[in-house]
Parts: C-alpha cells; structure tokens; sequence
C-alpha cells in the first residue's frame, strides 16, 4: 500500500451523495429475492454484473429500478442500509447524508413506511454499533411529474423530524430544476434543507436553475458548471459545495477517463467539491474507491485530500457543534501522519 493510499485508509470522511438502493450488490440482490421468493430476470450474480456494463445515465436507471424490485419489507431496506453503513465505517467514514427515492418503491404498491422504516431503523443500529452518523434526504424523480413530487412530499410529513431535507435526481436531460419549483418551495416552508443533481448530464444552466429558483443548500454533481466562468466565480464566492462523484463519472462517461477528471480543477478555482460514491454497486466503488481514483487520476495531494475530507463534514448539514471534532480528527491524523 502507498503513502496516498495509507493516507486515505485512515482519513475521517463523510459521504453526502449516496443513493441507498444504488448500494444493493448483486449478492445483497440474489439474497433478498430468495427471501422474498422472487424470480430475477438473471441466472447468476456474475450475470448481474455483466448488466452492470452500462454507458449512458438512462441505461443505468433502467437496470437500477429493476433491481429495487427485490426490496419489498421493512427488513429488506434496514439490510440494505447496514450493509452500506459497514462498507462506509470500514472507508473511515464518520456521517453520511443518504438519498432515498420513495417514489421508487410507492409506484410499485409499497407504503411509503416500508423503505423509511427500515432505512431509520438502520441509521439507527448504525450509530450505536458503528459509531457512524447519518442524515436521510427524501429525493424525487424528475422524469415524474411536480404534482407527484408534491404528493412524496405530503407522505412524508409523518416523518420531518427524521428526513433533513428533500433532493431532486433520475433522468437529468429534459427535466431542468425548474420543473420543480413550487414543490421546493413547499418544502423550504417546512423547514427542509435543499439539494439537487444539476451539471452532471445537464447544462450549466440547470445548475443556475437550482440556485436562483429551488435556493438549494448543495449542488448533487456539478461537473459541467466549470463550462461557465460567471457561475464557477458564483459558486466560488458563495462556496456552494459540490457532491463529486468520480466513478460514476467515469461509468456514465460524464469522462473520458480519470485523468480528466474535473476534481483538481475545481479546487484550483477555489471551489467546495467533495468526493462520494453515487451509487457504489453499480459504479464500482466505494468511497475510498472514489478518493483513490480521482488522487491517482489528477495527481491529487495529501493537501487536497484533506481538504476534500474537511469540505465534507463543512458542506454537511450536521451544526458547526457537530462538525468541529470531525475537523479537529483531520487535522490530528494529518498532523501525524506527516510528522507535522
């Protein structure tokens, strides 16, 4: 193991762009439709990674909704959830910031309950037994239309005190923020935090969307702002931070390769990025993964590792109280990891 991937092992880090049905691995898969009794459309777990050799976002969401089919009771989505916890925890993961899409699971006759029970109930077990926190963001899908999204969002209202806020992912091109925005309206008058997927697939404009129109907290990708010199002066001067996710550009070829990866470039211009996993299963890659990817790819430094470690506890919605022994743990394994 070399000194950058001795340095990530051991770095504290948090996870903001995490899509939780996107970490059900081809094993978790098989073994959940066993115990549902369900019939999968492949013969082997090496057959589901072969499906998994996808090029587009679309093709992707395709097989992504249909291995959420295996998901069907409270037990299946809690399962889900430690699975990724653990994986998270064993990255030196501290907190986590988790995407769930109820209308995944509602349009197919699941109470809205099922999925947010079973996630809760694993954020839950995972902080008493893992010591790793965690936030859940309730997102909709924006190849549905706004009154859907509005009905998720009165759904959900049993459970604001357990969802920190609302986000916006699925099919980017077509479906510009602006399509929902009277339903982030709604949900900032409930006191919920914002974020939505905008420059991955999209144009710099769906990111200037988010902005001024849904006001969000976090912008989910973002790749595509750097086309735009007014917004990247924008973004860094408000230090909008950045949910990065660099397999999962590589996957979707939002990238040729890693050695074009954007991630350098954004902190050169002064920028919050964050690296994060998307969904892990699909993507190859877990969070170290992602760190180790993009260090080796952009020639990334200690300096800008721990930089993007300290960007995802500042970019977080945990409270300043709650973010500073997270900071004070970088800057003690830094300091002796360096000898400094």
């Amino acid at each position: 193991m070399d000194t950058i991937d001795r340095f990530i092992s051991g770095l504290p880090k948090a996870e903001l762009h995490l899509h939780i049905e996107g970490s059900l691995e081809p094993e978790l898969m098989f073994a959940l439709a066993r115990r549902n009794g369900l019939a999968l459309p492949f013969e082997t777990i090496e057959a589901v990674r072969k499906a998994y050799e996808f090029s587009r976002l679309q093709d992707f969401l395709d097989i992504y909704y249909q291995g959420a089919q295996v998901l069907l009771t409270r037990a299946d989505f809690h399962d889900l959830g430690m699975a990724y916890f653990r994986r998270l925890a064993a990255d030196g993961g501290r907190h986590a910031e988790i995407f769930f899409d109820p209308q995944t699971h509602t349009d197919r006759g699941l109470p809205f309950a099922v999925a947010i029970d079973g996630l809760l109930s694993a954020m839950d077990e995972a902080e008493k037994t893992l010591g790793v926190t965690s936030k859940l963001i309730l997102c909709f899908l924006r190849h549905l239309d706004e009154d859907a999204a509005f009905e998720t969002l009165e759904q959900a209202k049993p459970y604001l005190d357990r969802i920190a806020g609302v986000g916006l992912d699925s099919s980017e091109l077509g479906h510009p923020p602006s399509k929902f925005e009277r339903v982030f309206e709604a949900a900032a008058r409930l006191g919920l935090k914002r974020v939505a997927h905008a420059g991955e697939e999209g144009p710099p404009s769906y990111v200037w969307e988010a902005l001024d129109l849904l006001h969000v907290d976090r912008i989910d990708h973002g790749n595509r702002s750097l086309e735009d010199d007014a917004l990247v002066a924008r973004l860094a001067a408000e230090q909008m931070t950045l949910t990065v996710c660099p397999l999962s550009n590589l996957k979707l070829c939002v990238v040729g390769d890693m050695t074009a990866h954007p991630i350098k470039t954004m902190l050169d211009k002064g920028l919050k990025p964050t690296l994060n996993s998307d969904d892990p299963a699909y993507f190859g890659g877990y969070l170290n993964d992602n760190y180790r990817a993009a260090a080796r790819g952009v020639d990334l430094s200690l300096e800008d590792l721990a930089a993007l470690a300290r960007n995802s506890f500042t970019g977080s919605f945990l409270t300043p109280a709650q973010q500073a022994p997270h900071l004070a743990a970088i800057d003690a394994y830094v300091a002796s990891f360096t000898g400094r």
